[in-house]
């Protein structure tokens, strides 16, 4: 696929099929909130590495839309649970599923879109189905571990930074390894191939969480589209909290470990007490540090893929703009 702006060419082809394949039927309670939270919009950035992945590997982009099907539609019904989970008030700038609706109905229609997820991949020749379905479970799982994880650790005082990595891996890394190792299978890419290419995706998942966690905290409100201080109203245990642990004085320590047990109704003093303390305890240097030593683990297992060298700078070039986002 040649385009000027090729991320911009795979996001339009993978939202013309998306339209193709997302209708409201009967029960219109039921496939509404999968339309709206499907149509909220967002980066689509999953779908569009499986399709840049395929295309990369000599594949046809064509014979990869379901599966970058498959990848949104697993990831949007995550959200929706999750957003459940949280009690989140805003996702993509918009009210979520069970606010705008309720909450029987965000657990039901999410339930609904991980088995469409799974219907996806019906069109695939029996072979790469089993691959695919294989790579797709093994993913779902340990999503949801994942966010277990993520749940246990709000009540816990002890979480240790290689744990928290694990959480970040499982709930976000593995779906974006998984959506390009998917584009290389699709495109029968070498068995390392598509080792090399799942290992680019998980790093870039994690550095990219990371990345999330500093734009939840010092995100611009206008353009990050969720509650700038969100996880730190929720008490989340991020990468930013955990090295301000490790580096705090002990009054900074104190003031730490008081505000994160508990939930003022107005925020808006502990969100900013908090954010001083992820700065001046240097939290915010090391997150970047963290955020940068990802990125470049991805590029050395790009750098050993057997594919041309213009196809690894197409790569190459997706990854730091993915750092450099603001969104």
């Amino acid at each position: 696929m040649t385009d000027s702006n090729p991320i911009e060419a795979y996001r339009a082809k993978f939202i013309s099929h998306l339209e193709q394949k997302i209708k409201i039927k009967e029960p219109q309670n039921l496939y509404e909130p999968i339309n709206y939270i499907l149509n909220l919009g967002g980066k689509r950035l999953r779908p569009v590495l499986t399709l840049m992945t395929t295309d990369l590997f000599g594949g046809n982009v064509e014979e990869a839309l379901d599966a970058a099907m498959a990848i949104e539609v697993f990831h949007n019904f995550s959200l929706v649970h999750d957003d459940i989970m949280d009690d989140a008030p805003l996702r993509r700038g918009k009210a979520t599923v069970h606010e705008k609706w309720d909450i029987n109905t965000g657990i039901l229609s999410g339930d609904a879109m991980l088995i469409n997820a799974y219907q996806f991949f019906e069109g695939y020749p029996s072979d790469l189905f089993k691959r695919l379905i294989t790579l797709f479970s093994k993913t779902a799982i340990e999503v949801c571990e994942g966010q277990q994880y993520d749940v246990d650790f709000e009540t816990r005082d002890d979480v240790t930074i290689p744990e928290y990595l694990k959480m970040i891996e499982y709930k976000t890394a593995v779906l974006v390894a998984a959506a390009m190792q998917m584009g290389a299978m699709i495109a029968h890419a070498p068995e390392n191939d598509t080792e090399l290419i799942y290992e680019f995706g998980r790093n870039l998942g994690i550095a990219f969480q990371l990345q999330d966690d500093y734009l939840d905290a010092f995100g611009d409100p206008k353009t990050f589209g969720k509650q700038v201080g969100g996880d730190i109203m929720e008490n989340k245990k991020t990468f930013l909290y955990l090295k301000s642990l490790e580096y705090a004085d002990e009054e900074q320590r104190k003031s730490l470990l008081h505000l994160y047990s508990i939930k003022p109704k107005d925020a808006s003093t502990k969100v900013s007490t908090i954010k001083t303390i992820f700065e001046e305890s240097g939290a915010v240097a090391d997150t970047k540090s963290a955020i940068d030593d990802y990125t470049q683990s991805a590029f050395k297992a790009l750098s050993q893929l057997a594919i041309p060298e213009e196809k690894k700078q197409i790569l190459m070039a997706f990854g730091k703009q993915l750092m450099e986002r603001t969104v």
